[in-house]
């Protein structure tokens, strides 16, 4: 994991609010790391969920357990 880029990331998302709403919607950790590779900041899922618990530029990373293998599957 490059944390750089990860606390880079963190940076542009408290700076950015229509990014930050993004990454507050995001389901997974994938699909955050896709908004961040968009960007181009090389962080993928594993990088964030490793990162749980932590804080960087004002933001905490936090892992969120969803019921079930994969949201909405069973609707």
């Amino acid at each position: 994991m490059s944390l750089e880029q990860l606390q880079a990331f963190l940076a542009h998302v408290q700076a950015n609010p229509a990014l930050r709403q993004q990454v507050v919607d995001a389901i997974t950790a994938d699909e955050v790391s896709r908004l961040a590779q968009e960007l181009g900041y090389a962080v993928s899922g594993s990088d964030i969920l490793r990162f749980s618990g932590r804080t960087a530029a004002g933001v905490t990373v936090t892992r969120i357990d969803h019921p079930g293998e994969y949201p909405g599957r069973y609707y």
